[in-house]
């Protein structure tokens, strides 16, 4: 088909109507062939590439759940209150009001507030990371040679940048992130372990339990060793649940967790939205 004319080019573009690629979101999520779960609505969609990024704000209660496909995707993930984003995802609360550096099922992911912003209700991998953040541009370069987001080994920060900006966020408003599907542990003399993937076909599923704004970039980890830029296709769905309620074996797990949820309810109570 010629292209060389507007009706040519236009013609083309409609024609590519349907078509379906190795990466993309699914408009609407409801016909995506195979959903999570008999009783949830799927809401979200999509598989990102590697070297990509994706966003999405998320209501109270839904279920996100990342895949990684082939074995070398690493979800980094960032979360912020949805219409306060001064409030966000806090690596070193996270792991310091829980006792524990290392995610899996039952952990929360804490903002700076003591809130809960998401809880881990399921794990099939137990390779991540909630020390080491994201590769960045300048670091990319000198192992790449390029770190650019168009570039072939985009950088996790600079794609970040992206996915804020189109969120209103700006360079400032990222913090650390975590880190799924590439594990990282530490020696008894400190140093860092990359234990890597788990292979194929590991999930992790997240319940939002305030309105969320979600920032992912499937990028390598910063420490993983190999010399090639190295990543891997990323399945992301999120469908309608609801939130985690008194009595749940997740809320009442810990001392530090119930007081992490009982802070999250007060504060939506007092806004009518709990």
């Amino acid at each position: 088909m010629a292209t060389a004319t507007t009706y040519g080019a236009r013609d083309h573009a409609r024609a590519q109507e349907g078509t379906p690629a190795e990466a993309m979101p699914v408009v609407p999520a409801s016909t995506w062939p195979a959903p999570p779960c008999e009783a949830g609505h799927l809401v979200w969609a999509e598989t990102v590439a590697g070297g990509g990024y994706t966003h999405r704000v998320l209501a109270r209660g839904t279920e996100l759940r990342l895949t990684d496909l082939s074995g070398d995707a690493c979800a980094h993930l960032l979360l912020y209150a949805a219409d306060r984003p001064w409030e966000r995802l806090n690596v070193a609360d996270t792991v310091k009001v829980q006792w524990n550096a290392y995610l899996g099922e039952g952990q929360l992911l804490l903002s700076d507030q003591g809130r809960v912003l998401a809880s881990l209700t399921a794990d099939t991998s137990g390779r991540h990371d909630a020390l080491c953040g994201t590769s960045t541009l300048v670091r990319n370069t000198r192992r790449y040679g390029d770190g650019a987001p168009q570039s072939a080994s985009p950088a996790g920060r600079e794609l970040f940048k992206l996915a804020a900006a189109k969120n209103g966020l700006g360079p400032r408003d990222l913090p650390p992130s975590l880190s799924f599907f590439q594990g990282v542990s530490i020696r008894d003399d400190g140093s860092l372990d990359f234990t890597g993937s788990a292979g194929p076909g590991g999930s992790v599923t997240l319940r939002a339990e305030q309105d969320v704004t979600v920032l992912i970039a499937n990028v390598p980890h910063p420490v993983d060793p190999r010399p090639a830029y190295t990543s891997t296709a990323l399945e992301v769905l999120a469908w309608r649940s609801a939130a985690t309620k008194p009595g749940d074996p997740l809320w009442e797990a810990t001392p530090e967790g119930r007081r992490a949820f009982l802070n999250t309810v007060e504060f939506l109570a007092s806004r009518g939205l709990a």
